[in-house]
């Protein structure tokens, strides 16, 4: 990849700044217990739903262990002007109800709702 000059960087630093807040991105434990529990197909599935429904500006990302082994595979959901929303037990049947109801409708899946990242909690603060 060639090196970028300093306009290039700038450019490039505006438009990733611009485009920030309007990506969705998924992020999929793929630590040793995840990958344990099957998240390997959850991420799978969705890259598969997504693609499938013509989906654009979402990113479906590994992560390593987000600290809740006993609820693999989980899954981290972030979309602007929501609370980021951790999921449990989620299969590849569960993936793509959350890319149906949570990406595609802005719904949450109350039953599956694991946490919501210490961000979220700090950013609305502590009551």
């Amino acid at each position: 990849m060639p090196k970028l000059n300093r306009e290039q960087f700038k450019e490039f630093k505006t438009k990733v700044k611009n485009n920030k807040g309007s990506e969705i991105e998924i992020l999929v434990g793929l630590g040793s217990c995840g990958i344990a529990a099957g998240s390997r197909k959850t991420f799978d599935a969705f890259t598969e739903e997504i693609n499938a429904k013509g989906l654009k500006s979402i990113s479906v990302k590994r992560t390593g262990c987000m600290g809740l082994c006993e609820t693999e595979p989980t899954v981290e959901v972030k979309i602007s002007g929501m609370p980021n929303i951790i999921y449990g037990a989620v299969t590849p049947e569960v993936a793509r109800k959350i890319v149906e109801n949570h990406i595609m409708r802005k719904a949450l899946i109350d039953n599956l709702i694991q946490d919501r990242p210490s961000s979220d909690i700090l950013e609305g603060g502590i009551n």
